[in-house]
């Protein structure tokens, strides 16, 4: 099995702990030397620097599996690049474009090379919902959900080294995160009605800052989220059966109340030791990506489906 790692920066660092636990060889390629001594430092892996142009101009063959983990601003570029040097096997880390009209790019030339890239988003592996799948099951599936992506814009303006891409993208970028894993849960919205005010009230994301609507999926869910960045708030995601309610807050963790009872409680049994040790659902994310087993994963075209929503939504 041949991995390739593409990125030296924080996510990479993340993805070498797990692939080093799971007893993988990997290649890991870098563009600058600064972060590439800070990762042989942390890792004792020693990354080829120049980027994939340089890597691959040494006249080196695809991988058989490629983790895209550079910042947002360069997925698009460094996808582009692996699927024209023939890399057939993608996890691109999420949301897979800094930009919703770079994707119709990628969809095209993952169907000529005919590649599978699949996005990274790790919720979809924490234990809190493995364990939550099998209990939709249990109850006869999802009735209806309800979902917070509030972002605390008060620490976001003060993170340094943000990209513009990142920043004027902060929706997709990042408060996808927990909209795809509502959607992963519940259904994929085949109507939805969408609202956004907020406009200029945030310097660094001046388009909108409060959201709100509903919809109903392929699954005949009905859903409703809300977000206001300009006001406390945090994700959170609540699933509801015929039996029970499932509570994700933080979406860590599980918590479950019964037909009947007012009483919320974490649900037994579920072993987090995974999602403590690495950066939580990595592991078993990078695991089924390196076995085959894409079932769970969210992509590319899943992706291309979703950014209609995802444009209504946040009214980019």
């Amino acid at each position: 099995m041949s991995i390739l790692l593409v990125g030296t920066g924080l996510m990479a660092l993340d993805y070498a702990k797990v692939l080093k636990d799971l007893n993988k060889e990997f290649i890991v390629v870098g563009r600058g030397e600064k972060n590439a001594h800070l990762f042989e430092v942390a890792t004792n892996v020693k990354p080829h620097v120049g980027g994939l142009e340089n890597y691959f101009g040494n006249g080196k063959k695809a991988p058989e599996f490629v983790i895209n983990a550079v910042g947002i601003d360069k997925l698009t570029e460094v996808t582009a690049q692996l699927l024209k040097h023939g890399c057939k096997a993608l996890l691109v880390e999420k949301p897979g474009v800094a930009y919703f009209n770079e994707i119709d790019e990628l969809m095209l030339l993952a169907k000529v090379q005919q590649a599978n890239v699949l996005l990274a988003y790790n919720r979809r592996f924490y234990s809190s919902v493995l364990e939550a799948k099998k209990i939709i099951v249990e109850d006869g599936g999802v009735r209806s959900f309800n979902f917070e992506f509030t972002e605390w814009s008060h620490s976001i303006e003060k993170i340094e080294g943000k990209t513009k891409a990142e920043l004027e993208n902060w929706f997709l970028g990042n408060s996808t995160h927990v909209i795809d894993l509502a959607f992963f849960l519940g259904g994929i919205p085949k109507e939805i009605t969408t609202y956004q005010n907020g406009q200029n009230e945030l310097k660094w994301h001046p388009k909108s800052s409060n959201y709100s609507g509903a919809g109903i999926t392929d699954n005949n869910a009905l859903f409703s989220y809300h977000a206001d960045w300009n006001a406390p708030g945090r994700f959170s995601l609540e699933i509801l059966t015929k039996k029970r309610r499932l509570i994700f807050r933080p979406l860590e963790k599980l918590q479950v109340q019964n037909i009947g009872s007012v009483a919320i409680s974490f649900a037994e049994g579920i072993d987090y030791s995974l999602d403590e040790k690495y950066k939580p659902g990595l592991y078993l994310q990078t695991k089924a990506f390196l076995e085959n087993y894409f079932t769970d994963f969210c992509s590319l075209n899943e992706q291309a489906e979703k950014m209609k929503t995802y444009k209504s939504m946040s009214g980019y």
